[in-house]
């Protein structure tokens, strides 16, 4: 069974007009009760559509909305354009090794992460944000109470398919404004606010042009010797008045912070002292971070992992607070 919010539901059921919204209450009620209560209000909501054949699955070759796809769904198929494109990570479980990279795929009626695994990771290495991609015969997933897309060994993608278009896309990710004090490290989906007072110098790495995994040497464990490109990651130190962390900028994060594209940011690579004047120009400035916190172990700090960088908006800040 999908997990489709009971709210949704009603939404569904009420709109094929076979039932009205007080008698879809009432019955809800009626089949909890002879049910003696060991039913959800969402299982009696299934079990009510059933009844009024009403179906609440779509077709399987149908390429769903993002706001039509529930955890629990499999062999899915979406359109939608990348929003966010989030760099590639390598891990390890006991023996063995893996990759994982993530992108945050939107339509008009939502957005939702895309995760790929191992081999799928090099499926999206050409990718950059603003293709338009479509998935098929994914899985889904729920992580942290949201829903994400996981891209199986039968899943599949295409980039920039001729025909598809994708002209809006509606960004419904939920972020909570934290101030830095009340960090503590694990959140997921956190939203800081503060002032640059301290910039690092980025960080370069060489990695497979072919799958983004680093090498050594010139030497790729996937794919043997390959003339590596560059990548990067730099740091800088947010304050918002209550306290002060260090953020992790990666590479794609680092292009919105400085707003410069790749080619830009590589020439600082074998000319730091260039690097000077973008430092200077960043301190004093505010931004709106999101991302999750963690903690590095190594340092026995507290690190902010950026995901989505905004220049601080002085009139969307006093909005916020007529609001509150």
């Amino acid at each position: 069974m999908y997990k489709i919010p009971l709210s949704e539901l009603k939404e569904k059921i009420i709109a094929t007009g076979k039932i009205t919204d007080t008698e879809f209450d009432g019955r809800i009620k009626a089949k909890i009760n002879e049910l003696s209560g060991l039913i959800s209000e969402e299982g009696a909501a299934h079990i009510i559509a059933n009844e009024l054949g009403i179906s609440l699955v779509p077709p399987s070759d149908a390429k769903l909305k993002i706001k039509e796809i529930y955890a629990g769904m499999r062999n899915v198929s979406t359109v939608g354009k990348v929003t966010r494109l989030f760099e590639m990570r390598e891990f390890s479980k006991g023996e063995s090794t893996g990759k994982v990279q993530s992108i945050v795929l939107g339509d008009e009626t939502g957005t939702l992460r895309i995760v790929f695994w191992n081999d799928k990771v090099n499926e999206i290495k050409d990718v950059k944000e603003d293709d338009v991609l479509v998935i098929k015969d994914a899985y889904v997933k729920e992580n942290n109470g949201n829903k994400e897309i996981h891209m199986g060994d039968r899943a599949s993608v295409e980039i920039n398919p001729e025909g598809e278009t994708v002209e809006s896309v509606r960004k419904t990710t939920s972020y909570e404004r934290k101030s830095i004090k009340d960090l503590e490290g694990g959140e997921d989906n956190t939203e800081i606010m503060g002032t640059v007072v301290q910039v690092f110098d980025p960080r370069f790495f060489t990695v497979c042009p072919q799958c983004n995994k680093r090498v050594m040497e010139d030497q790729c464990a996937t794919h043997g010797k390959v003339e590596p490109s560059f990548s990067y990651v730099m740091n800088a130190v947010i304050d918002d008045g209550s306290g002060n962390i260090r953020v992790v900028f990666w590479k794609n994060q680092t292009n919105h912070l400085l707003e410069k594209n790749d080619e830009q940011i590589v020439e600082y690579k074998d000319n730091a002292a260039s690097f000077e004047d973008v430092k200077t120009e960043l301190l004093g400035e505010q931004f709106k971070l999101l991302g999750r916190v963690q903690k590095n172990e190594m340092f026995a700090r507290l690190e902010f992992h950026a995901q989505i960088v905004e220049k601080a908006s002085a009139e969307e800040e006093l909005a916020k607070l007529e609001k509150e």
